[in-house]
């Protein structure tokens, strides 16, 4: 960094050898988080948690983010300082810096990001590289960030442990940064995306974007979404096909590869890379259950429909 936060602008040297990549995410109080049933820190966490995703979804290093925030009148100055802790220190774990911004009037809290990064030509991951009978497969399993919005929303009976990990999978969720970087490095990895709108949403959106369809043989469920959802009345399936902002990467890997990369992935990251399909030639999403095969129509966040 050349010039960083106390100028009138930022300044980076960005290296000549690789691409610059830039996300932008805008957050609302109520539409996306909930200041009144979190704590500041965390909804600067899951800010910056979000834009994280995306240049991991390139293959991307992140290197440097600006931050416009707008705050109530009422809003303290603790409030202020903790969002930006929380923001800072998400940041730091993979690298970034925080280089300048603004903060400004709002009737509601707001939060809008732009984070840079960087990644060298060979393995910039895009959505649109996909090709039919590619194995698609999850950095993760699925719902447990929508478990911990049941519970932040409403009372029900769990055991403490799975409340715990719900509440960190929405308040805290984990970019997989570093899975990015290493999925990135392999040429028989063809698109990649962050699963942030829910799997039944982004899955399509990949397959359209590589000129394919998609055919879901399985949904990993994780074990909290998987509690809280029965204690809820829901579906467990549900939660992980619809319910979002998990933060897991969507890969379309060359099937003759995947052995091998499924191996390796597991022995460097500690976690399994779980299979959920293949893209295929016929368009359209699908969802195959024993000997039936159904429709799947998306049905997860519309940033145009839906709230927390």
């Amino acid at each position: 960094m050349t010039v960083g936060i106390g100028d009138d602008a930022a300044a980076w040297q960005p290296s000549r050898s690789h691409l610059s990549v830039v996300t932008t995410d805008a957050l609302v109080d109520g539409v996306h988080f909930l200041s009144a049933a979190m704590d500041a820190r965390a909804i600067g966490h899951r800010a910056m948690a979000a834009n994280l995703s995306d240049i991991a979804a390139m293959g991307a290093r992140p290197v440097l983010a600006t931050v416009v925030l707008g705050v109530a009148e009422a809003t303290s100055r603790e409030w202020i300082l903790d969002v930006y802790r929380g923001m800072s220190a998400l940041a730091a774990e993979y690298g970034a810096r925080i280089v300048g911004g603004d903060i400004v009037r709002s009737p509601v809290a707001t939060l809008s990001l732009t984070v840079v990064g960087e990644v060298s030509r060979t393995r910039l991951k895009r959505r649109d590289g996909g090709r039919p009978n590619d194995v698609l497969a999850v950095t993760g399993p699925l719902g447990a960030s929508r478990a911990g919005l049941e519970l932040t929303l409403r009372s029900r009976t769990v055991d403490e442990r799975v409340r715990v990990t719900a509440l960190a999978a929405f308040a805290t969720p984990l970019p997989r940064v570093r899975e990015g970087r290493w999925l990135a490095a392999s040429t028989h990895v063809h698109a990649m995306m962050d699963c942030s709108d829910g799997l039944s949403t982004d899955v399509g959106r990949l397959a359209r974007a590589s000129g394919c369809g998609a055919e879901l043989t399985d949904v990993p469920v994780a074990d909290a979404a998987a509690v809280v959802a029965r204690a809820a009345n829901d579906v467990p399936r549900a939660y992980a096909l619809d319910g979002g902002e998990d933060f897991e990467l969507i890969v379309a890997i060359a099937p003759r590869t995947l052995r091998h990369l499924a191996r390796t992935y597991q022995a460097h990251f500690r976690r399994p890379l779980l299979v959920i399909g293949r893209l295929t030639a016929e368009p359209g999403l699908r969802v195959v259950d024993a000997d039936e095969t159904r429709d799947l129509v998306p049905a997860g966040w519309d940033h145009l429909r839906n709230e927390v």
